[in-house]
């Protein structure tokens, strides 16, 4: 019988390329992405081992878990091998690693820099496939008292009310605000209209007395800031 078509799963391996073992001897780091998500899922297809089916996985996502979080069960059912229960594995374990990530920006209240905001803004916005515009409203301490989502729109735009804005930053008792917004397509530019829309709210919030303290563009893995580029 040829070894053609017959099924190596991972129990046949070394010991050192089993990724449950390799996890128990050579602890969590030693494991690529690849092999974390092959121990959810357990076990792989006829012709295919765990490891390998999610290396696939994970090729046609561009080898970035920030994109397979966005799959679908559906659609990673697609994938020979997947069934199910294997895929509500993979898209609950990935909903837990955003959660996690949400509960620890939570202790970061005070705005220090750009960076600070991208920390607590991305993995609200940074995934999504649409755009939404929030304001974080400050206090005298730059410490975040308040999060705004003002809209939510198609893919290329989105239209701001800024008297809500406004009215809810009087309502907090807002001392200053920071502008924030996703890019869908990943394109790390501001545009006329993300330029004319942060000057008007700087205007208006002049005449209030609300400091406007910057405007980030923020992606999967990155972000443009306004104040950073003294285009503000």
């Amino acid at each position: 019988m040829s070894n053609e078509g017959k099924h190596f799963s991972i129990k046949n391996w070394s010991e050192d390329d089993q990724p449950r073992e390799k996890l128990l001897y050579k602890g969590k780091n030693a494991l690529s992405d690849a092999e974390l998500v092959a121990i959810l899922i357990g076990s792989g297809s006829r012709n295919e081992s765990a490891v390998e089916l999610c290396k696939r996985i994970l090729q046609q996502n561009n080898n970035q878990l920030h994109q397979l979080q966005k799959q679908s069960i559906q659609q990673l059912m697609q994938f020979k091998g997947i069934g199910e229960a294997k895929a509500i594995t993979i898209v609950a374990a990935l909903e837990l690693a955003k959660r996690l990530q949400l509960s620890e920006t939570k202790e970061l209240t005070k705005i220090g820099s750009s960076e600070d905001v991208f920390k607590l803004m991305q993995p609200i916005i940074g995934d999504l496939p649409h755009e939404e515009f929030w304001v974080l409203l400050l206090n005298n301490s730059n410490k975040v008292i308040y999060k705004l989502q003002l809209s939510k729109g198609g893919l290329t735009q989105t239209v701001v009310d800024i008297r809500m804005l406004f009215k809810t930053a009087l309502e907090h008792l807002a001392t200053a605000l920071i502008l924030v917004h996703n890019h869908p397509s990943g394109q790390l530019v501001a545009s006329g209209a993300d330029k004319d829309i942060t000057q008007k709210i700087k205007l208006a919030g002049n005449s209030l007395d609300i400091k406007l303290l910057d405007h980030l563009i923020i992606t999967q893995t990155g972000y443009f800031s306004f104040a950073d580029e003294d285009i503000l």
